[in-house]
């Protein structure tokens, strides 16, 4: 039986092991996640979701404050048009993450920064340029384009002078999605140097309506080989969502798919930016723990654990301090789901909003558990502990699971006390 070690993805003359752990934010694909991916050979990915609250946190600046404190007068207002990033602010806290993540890369892989074109952030088109050429000037090895259709996002980078060397991807999930995307880019001249195929049981935000079950990552990852055939385009294809073994993962590469992208496991990681009790709660999720809902104000249903903290909490709009979902008027459907509550409820001290979240600052404390559709799953990865908690795993240990297993067997890794 083969195993995925016995396939390399190839950019050129540049060959990886054909594993890519895909962008998770706010800052849970951290660089040092990414890095270890590097280090083994594979792709790793940072995401640039809130980059200047991660700016914050990893590296001392203020961004969040100073925004807050411009803005602050603009608190109780229900207009946000006026509450706006500081372009060269952006690209400082872009560059800063970038910078200190490549300067620390070892091994023979790449390391990929996830761009949301659904982080609108009141600018979207000048945001979204800001931060992908701030990476670019940075080092950083490729841009994989996530939570969008990303039409006009090649021809914002076209005249930067790594348009046609660093590696640059989109997300899909459909056929449909990829011709548009090819269409419209088609006047750069640039074809994508890989596909990443997002089937329905991903984590997060999904590319698909609330009739996902009715979807499948095989057939749509065939649809879009042939379509790619047919029309003579030689492109890396990517499967991505509920690949849990490397069984699973060695049946797409046999099938012709480049690499396979991977997550869901990888957030259980010590690596992993997410913190230590919420790790403890992706283990101790059941199937039934896991749902897919609309709260998000992106407009994409999400898929997250239902205990998350965030789903319900009726927290005033944090937009003059966050702010990356207003669009490009200014608006977001959280703030009028809030304001509705409020009306609804005067005189009361707290609302609930179960319709939509202030996804910003939750995803920002960790209060909004996204999760893959097979984290129920993890507890099978790990051992219990005696104090009824999961022992948690390194990332090397579960990418060399996925490289080197086989007959769908996961590696348990060698046993500690808590």
């Amino acid at each position: 039986m083969k195993r995925v070690d016995d396939f390399r993805l190839r950019f050129g003359k540049h060959e990886l092991v054909p594993i890519m752990i895909g962008g998770m934010g706010v800052d849970i694909s951290t660089a040092d996640l990414a890095l270890e991916a590097a280090r083994l050979g594979g792709v790793g990915h940072i995401s640039d979701a809130m980059i200047n609250t991660v700016s914050d946190r990893r590296y001392d600046t203020k961004h969040v404050k100073e925004k807050l404190a411009l803005y602050k007068y603009n608190v109780n207002n229900e207009d946000k048009s006026s509450v706006k990033f500081d372009l060269g602010r952006l690209e400082e806290a872009t560059r800063l993450h970038v910078e200190a993540t490549m300067t620390r890369k070892q091994g023979s892989g790449m390391v990929f920064i996830n761009c949301m074109e659904k982080l609108t952030m009141n600018a979207p088109r000048e945001t979204l340029k800001v931060r992908m050429s701030a990476a670019l000037d940075a080092g950083i090895d490729g841009i994989t384009l996530a939570a969008g259709l990303h039409l006009g996002s090649f021809a914002l980078i076209e005249d930067h002078p790594r348009f046609r060397d660093a590696k640059l991807g989109i997300i899909v999930s459909s056929v449909r999605a990829l011709q548009l995307f090819l269409k419209k880019s088609a006047r750069t001249n640039r074809l994508p140097d890989f596909i990443v195929v997002e089937g329905p049981l991903a984590g997060g935000h999904l590319g698909f309506g609330m009739d996902w079950a009715q979807y499948d990552l095989a057939t749509i990852v065939a649809e879009v080989m042939l379509y790619l055939k047919n029309e003579h385009l030689d492109i890396p294809v990517i499967p991505a969502g509920g690949i849990f073994t490397g069984t699973d993962a060695a049946q797409f590469l046999d099938a012709g798919a480049a690499a396979v992208q991977v997550a869901t496991r990888f957030t259980v990681a010590e690596e992993c930016g997410l913190p230590t009790a919420a790790k403890q709660e992706y283990f101790k999720a059941t199937e039934d723990d896991i749902e897919v809902n609309q709260i998000s104000p992106t407009g994409y249903p999400m898929r997250m654990i239902k205990s998350s903290p965030g789903i319900g909490d009726g927290i005033r709009p944090n937009c003059e301090a966050y702010g990356y979902l207003l669009d490009a008027a200014g608006k977001c459907s959280y703030i009028t789901a809030y304001n509705r509550e409020v009306a609804l409820h005067p005189g009361a001290r707290k609302v609930k909003v179960m319709d939509k979240t202030c996804l910003c600052t939750h995803m920002r404390n960790f209060e909004i558990w996204t999760c893959g559709q097979l984290t129920w799953r993890l507890k099978d990865t790990t051992h219990k502990l005696a104090d009824g908690s999961y022992q948690m795993l390194t990332a090397e240990h579960i990418f060399k699971d996925y490289q080197f297993s086989t007959d769908n067997q996961i590696a348990l890794p060698t046993v500690v006390q808590a």
